[in-house]
């Protein structure tokens, strides 16, 4: 433990060294939230993501529309909550996870998401037996808080691609964005920062498929 304590700050200070007073506290906190697990035996809470409800969308609801589980590089196929200490540093949450890998538990997301503001007549997964005018694919680019001067900040940007399932072309393309500034860097204000930006990017997205249907 106490190795483990003195290898994990040398390398936040390195990450951090030279920036003031303001990116030590930040070094410090960040420390001790991916220390958490290695200190005790105790589980590692879980943290769910919410769909975003209360909000419409457009389109005529005369589709059927299939939601692909979204892409996601190795760092983000998992469900540890990523963090971003430095720019191009990866890091993980030591005092929280996701209920599921995150590309699961956010295909999930975006088909309530559809459910709650879209007027589409059915949304499913691939393989629910639905067949359906358009599919829907995403790639997770950034999901995770990212460390800043000024503090935590949760950052999500999804590409999305809808596709025609007859002529299988690429009817539109887009790429949304969201930010949400975080407390602090535990688990629990991270993940609640991290919804907050998920909802954001979700209520865009199931407004310009809906639009496009």
């Amino acid at each position: 433990m106490t190795d483990a304590r003195g290898n994990s700050f040398a390398f936040l200070s390195r990450l951090f060294g030279g920036r003031g007073r303001a990116w030590t506290a930040q070094a410090g906190a960040l420390a001790l939230a991916l220390l958490v697990s290695a200190c005790g035996s105790t589980p590692t809470p879980t943290f769910n993501l919410s769909a975003p409800q209360g909000f419409s969308a457009g389109g005529s609801g005369n589709s059927q529309l299939v939601v692909a589980a979204p892409y996601a590089l190795a760092a983000l196929n998992t469900d540890k909550i990523f963090v971003e200490p430095s720019p191009g540093q990866i890091a993980y949450l030591g005092d929280a996870q996701w209920g599921d890998n995150l590309p699961s538990l956010l295909q999930a997301r975006i088909i309530q998401a559809f459910e709650n503001g879209s007027k589409l007549k059915r949304v499913a997964r691939p393989g629910e037996g639905v067949v359906a005018e358009y599919q829907l694919t995403t790639e997770i680019r950034v999901f995770g808080l990212r460390i800043t001067p000024e503090g935590p900040v949760a950052v999500v940007e999804l590409s999305a691609k809808l596709i025609g399932n007859q002529s299988g072309r690429i009817l539109a393309a887009q790429v949304f964005k969201g930010q949400a500034r975080a407390a602090d860097s535990s688990g629990p204000a991270a993940t609640a920062a991290l919804d907050e930006a998920s909802n954001q990017v979700l209520t865009a997205l199931v407004r310009w498929a809906s639009g496009k249907m």
